[in-house]
């Protein structure tokens, strides 16, 4: 959801034989293969598309998450990859953190402005100038073990505007052609901060951040730690290189597989309300915070959910 700095150097992008994305039928499943889908006794479930997103309904999460809404809230973000509650009067920054210790322990971007809360960064636009641009991404995937997920609440919305959207990147992994899957299938690549975050530094804040983040490799199929399912790890401001490969050769492969995340059919959109709340499920998924509503101000509060190393 969060906007993340796009002052990035322009590469010479190759003219390619062969179109970035491709044509006709997709195919769009929710779970992986051979699960089934889950008959929920606590939660209500609303789909915002039939394989990707939804709105969970019949639940106060101001009150106490007993053990059963746990186990179902688990379950829900796994099969829709992205939910949402709405309408949730009273919601603070300590029934953000119980929600959040649903999936894990919180975990810090060195990036962002934290809050009074441990744990809780607050993303803000001020309504005296435009915000930056925002570009697909998922959080964190320049740390060694990028965060399992998310969870945000409105602060303040704006009138109109400023809705975020979602891509699922097991759909993207699916559409692939079987024989890009193939070329793919057991390359990494290497994730970095300093062309998107590093933009707005000077060259000394550069050297103190390198010193304790520095460059990473993820496969570029991860396997879901918890699904197993196939999906899709490379996003556009982080994932600088495929390891391995010519210059050429990574541009036009990153061309190719960045841009899955654009298609129509893989997202879901979401239009805030006050008192609205997401939780995503970050290794699935990739985010985008529309950038539509200068000069009005929107403020979101944000928890990161602590990771594991990805296979």
């Amino acid at each position: 959801m969060h906007d993340v700095a796009t002052a990035q150097v322009a590469q010479p992008r190759p003219v390619l034989d062969k179109p970035l994305m491709h044509y006709g039928r997709r195919t769009l499943e929710r779970l992986a293969p051979g699960a089934a889908p889950t008959v929920f006794e606590l939660l209500r479930v609303e789909p915002l598309t039939p394989h990707f997103g939804a709105v969970l309904c019949g639940v106060d999460l101001t009150r106490p998450i007993t053990d059963r809404l746990a186990a179902e809230l688990r379950q829900a973000l796994l099969e829709w990859k992205v939910v949402f509650f709405r309408g949730q009067h009273g919601f603070t920054p300590e029934h953000q953190l119980a929600l959040s210790a649903v999936w894990g322990r919180p975990e810090i971007n060195p990036f962002f402005a934290r809050t009074g809360t441990e744990g809780i960064s607050r993303l803000a636009k001020d309504a005296k100038a435009a915000g930056n641009k925002n570009i697909w991404h998922s959080d964190h995937s320049f740390m060694a073990n990028p965060s399992l997920g998310a969870v945000l609440r409105a602060v303040e919305v704006p009138a109109a505007g400023g809705d975020t959207m979602w891509a699922d990147m097991a759909a993207a992994y699916d559409n692939l052609p079987g024989d890009l899957k193939a070329r793919i299938e057991d390359l990494t690549a290497v994730h970095d901060w300093e062309a998107s975050w590093g933009a707005l530094m000077n060259d000394e804040q550069k050297a103190a951040f390198r010193s304790t983040w520095p460059q990473v490799e993820h496969p570029v199929v991860v396997r879901h730690p918890r699904s197993g399912r196939g999906t899709l790890y490379v996003n556009e401001p982080f994932t600088r290189r495929i390891t391995g490969l010519s210059e050429a050769e990574n541009r036009e492969l990153l061309d190719i597989l960045v841009l899955q995340a654009r298609i129509p059919e893989f997202q879901v959109r979401f239009r805030w309300e006050p008192d609205s709340i997401a939780i995503w499920d970050n290794i699935a998924t990739q985010h985008y915070a529309v950038n539509d509503y200068f000069p009005q101000r929107r403020v979101m509060e944000r928890i990161a959910i602590a990771g594991v190393p990805l296979s």
